[in-house]
């Protein structure tokens, strides 16, 4: 379980964009050690890849898009967060759209997609970044902030004037030494209101939205009929979220997350922040399981 890993086997799945509503085709292919997670715009001359990266988000309106070499990769953070909460380091992302497709919203289906192609444990060791030192970053009265944590823990609270929102937990903290990611996060959806839907479609956003693909709710209530997967699924799919934003580290964390009210432009300017105070991290890894922090060995005995 200290070592990277990619998968065993090719798999693909099919679906639409949340943002462009247009069909997309993904698949997903093993890579070597130390590729990291790479995207490939297969319907684009030439092929064009981009490295998930943290560096490489340049539009963060209601999503993470990967930008470079002349592609954009939009909506990646529901896959992102499925690679973390398996432990998958190495992995060629085929896209055939400018956005990934959005399945129901959460990140399970794309947990299944790789748990049926099978999970390979490979050669070099896996690379952490521990976090040394407490960093911190603002916007208004949002913020996000990385402590040292013997393991990897996420924070989040989010604050909505809406009449469903009064019976929700407005907060929610997983630590991952306790807590499965496939159990507890990634069935959270992504989560709309009718009101803002004119406006957004009006930017050519949430073209591929509907009640199959998000938890849509009007003024008063929750319009699908299925009512929520968690009792604090809002707040919830926000970890989800954040979880995706982070991995775009390229490497898992050791430390703890927090959260309040940020949202995918806080996230990575937190991440960035980050890289840009070498004091405030290192990178570590283990030969033995032994040698791992506390809180961080119960985290991949779920992993396995």
């Amino acid at each position: 379980m200290l070592f990277q890993r990619t998968l065993k086997s090719l798999v693909s799945t099919s679906g639409v964009g949340l943002h462009s509503g247009q069909k997309v085709t993904l698949t997903l292919r093993p890579a070597p050690e130390n590729s990291g997670i790479v995207f490939c715009r297969t319907d684009v001359a030439g092929a064009p890849t981009v490295k998930a990266d943290a560096f490489a988000v340049g539009d963060t309106r209601l999503c993470s898009t990967l930008e470079g070499n002349g592609a954009k990769v939009a909506t990646v953070e529901h896959l992102m967060s499925a690679f973390a909460g398996l432990g998958i380091d190495n992995v060629f992302v085929d896209v055939s759209a400018p956005e990934l497709p959005i399945m129901d919203g959460s990140a399970a289906p794309f947990v299944f997609l790789m748990q049926s192609a099978g999970i390979a444990e490979q050669v070099a060791l896996k690379r952490y970044v521990r976090i040394k030192q407490s960093v911190e970053c603002r916007d208004g009265d949002k913020w996000a902030r990385f402590d040292p944590h013997p393991g990897f823990k996420v924070s989040y609270t989010i604050a909505y004037q809406h009449p469903v929102f009064k019976d929700a937990r407005p907060s929610a903290t997983v630590d991952f030494a306790d807590n499965s990611f496939t159990r507890e996060v990634s069935r959270a959806r992504t989560f709309g209101f009718m009101q803002e839907v004119e406006s957004m479609r009006e930017q050519g956003l949430a073209l591929g939205g509907s009640l199959d693909n998000a938890i849509v709710m009007d003024e008063y209530r929750v319009l699908n009929d299925e009512g929520l997967r968690y009792q604090d699924e809002f707040v919830r799919h926000k970890i989800l979220d954040a979880i995706g934003d982070l991995y775009l580290l390229g490497h898992p964390l050791i430390g703890a997350f927090a959260g309040y009210k940020s949202g995918h432009a806080l996230n990575n300017r937190l991440v960035r922040e980050l890289v840009s105070r070498t004091a405030a991290w290192e990178y570590v890894s283990f030969e033995r399981a032994d040698d791992l922090p506390a809180g961080f060995a119960a985290l991949h005995l779920q992993r396995s």
